[in-house]
């Protein structure tokens, strides 16, 4: 079969400039994923051409080092570990601008030679490339009147894994890899993000909160509206499921018919530096979901602020509790990241948290410890684990020194460690099933109505305290591996 592809096949370009690296990139992609568009249109409406394959290719970038030379220390990112040659695939490189332009300036500065900006030998997916064209979509299968595969390439999932941020990557010809992920895995994750969250991964900003109520939606927009209202607050619109988009106080939200599996919200600032909630649910499945396609955004930190059981007698309901340690009962990423791998609170963020504390209760120091408590937090795949051999799951309990339990926490902790995302939790004990109090309906409502609003204020402000933080001091290198890649 005939292999049609770009009529040029551009060679690739050496820059020092990352500003004109990161336009080549776009037009490189741009072009390839016009011609692979304009193809599937025609084959969609003519037929499938004879004995012919259309595909395009990812662009990429290349460097090449040969010294051992040590860069800066006190950075987690922004150079290679040893002597060699390195690559990258590219995808979106115009969702990706900031991003690209930040990490490839690095490499050029700590370096001091340019980088390579050319086209791969992996071939960009026909899903991947018409996901932005909203006139196209991809028939299900044999309704095209011919075989898809056999014409354009498809996702190859053989391909399309997380080797290289769970450590078991082995290079191909000797190149390593330059960042954590591959095109076809950031495809694969973006087109996830708009299903199950309903809003477009353009719409996410850096700084990421979780949680596992609907409750904190309501506050999310209110406290949206009056940011919205304040000229001076710096955002710039709010987002809600179906990418219902608003830029004023007073505007209306059409109300969207079929919610998603994770409804999301975004409270948006020109530079992406504003923040997204994401409402994950019950259950360590959907915490890992989240994360799994939310890494490949690069967000600048991650937050759970969820409900959690309190463990312990001196808890009451409302009590907030800061985790500096995780028991991993999830299992849900036991094959990625062993149970034996320490997840290690930053400092960075526990500041953050316990300073949004401070600030929305008015309370510091010891009378502080009132309200929050700092410990072990478990995460479990069972939530009816009260029902259990209390000599099972209650010992272990005890023996970690556990002050609270849910069903997220240590997933989003243990994702974040996992591709190098800087994570924390802060939780609010909703109930004490092994003193007695347990969530019923009356207590509930009691409790959502008086505490949801400064629960959720406290991971705003510790998002905003986040914000103003040098990003080589954010992202710390207890995240980071011996064999790292240069990309953050």
């Amino acid at each position: 079969m005939i292999s049609i592809s770009l009529p040029q096949h551009p060679k690739p370009e050496n820059f020092t400039d990352a500003t004109a690296a990161v336009e080549r990139l776009q037009l490189l992609y741009q072009q390839a994923t016009d011609f692979l568009c304009e193809g599937f249109t025609k084959a969609m409406a003519d037929g499938a051409p004879d004995d012919q394959r259309i595909r395009a290719f990812y662009p990429e970038i290349r460097v090449a080092t040969s010294s051992f030379a040590q860069v800066d220390s006190r950075l987690s990112f922004g150079h290679v570990a040893a002597p060699g040659e390195y690559a990258t695939t590219v995808t979106r490189p115009d969702l990706f601008e900031n991003y690209l332009t930040q990490q490839i300036a690095l490499l050029i500065r700590n370096y001091g030679q340019p980088i390579t900006i050319g086209v791969s030998d992996t071939p960009i997916p026909v899903h991947f490339a018409v996901a932005a064209q909203p006139g196209l979509t991809i028939p299900q299968e044999g309704a095209a009147g011919f075989t898809l595969r056999d014409v354009f390439d498809v996702p190859d999932l053989a391909t399309t894994n997380d080797d290289i941020v769970n450590g078991t990557y082995t290079p191909a010809n000797g190149t390593g890899p330059l960042a954590l992920f591959t095109a076809q895995r950031v495809d694969y994750s973006l087109a996830r993000l708009a299903h199950y969250t309903a809003t477009d991964p353009d719409h996410f900003q850096n700084h990421v909160l979780f949680t596992n109520y609907q409750f904190y939606v309501a506050e999310f927009e209110a406290y949206a509206r009056a940011q919205l209202a304040d000229p001076k607050s710096g955002y710039t619109s709010f987002v809600s499921t179906g990418n219902q988009e608003i830029t004023s106080a007073d505007a209306e939200i059409p109300e969207t018919a079929k919610q998603p599996q994770m409804p999301t919200y975004h409270l948006k600032r020109k530079d992406g530096s504003g923040v997204t909630l994401v409402n994950i649910g019950v259950g360590p499945s959907n915490a890992k979901t989240a994360t799994d396609h939310i890494a490949v955004l690069r967000p600048h930190a991650w937050l759970m602020v969820g409900h959690c059981a309190g463990l312990r007698n001196t808890q009451a309901l409302g009590d907030f509790v800061l985790a500096h340690a995780y028991l991993r009962e999830d299992h849900v990423l036991d094959d990625d990241l062993p149970v034996w791998t320490p997840i290690p609170a930053l400092a960075e963020i526990q500041i953050a948290l316990e300073q949004a504390v401070e600030e929305v209760t008015e309370l510091e120091g010891y009378d502080l410890k009132r309200i929050m408590r700092t410990g072990t937090v478990a995460t479990i795949d069972n939530r009816n684990w009260e029902l259990r051999d209390q000599s099972g799951p209650v010992q272990r309990l005890s023996q970690s020194r556990a002050v609270a339990l849910d069903m997220e926490s240590a997933t989003i902790a243990a994702n974040g460690y996992r591709f190098r995302v800087p994570y924390g939790t802060l939780l609010c004990v909703s109930d004490k099933p092994l003193h007695g109090e347990l969530k019923l309906p009356g207590m509930a409502s009691d409790f959502y109505r008086t505490q949801v609003s400064r629960h959720l204020m406290i991971g705003i402000r510790a998002m905003e305290r986040l914000r103003g933080m040098p990003l080589e001091r954010l992202h710390s290198r207890k995240l980071r591996s011996f064999d790292e890649t240069a990309f953050l």
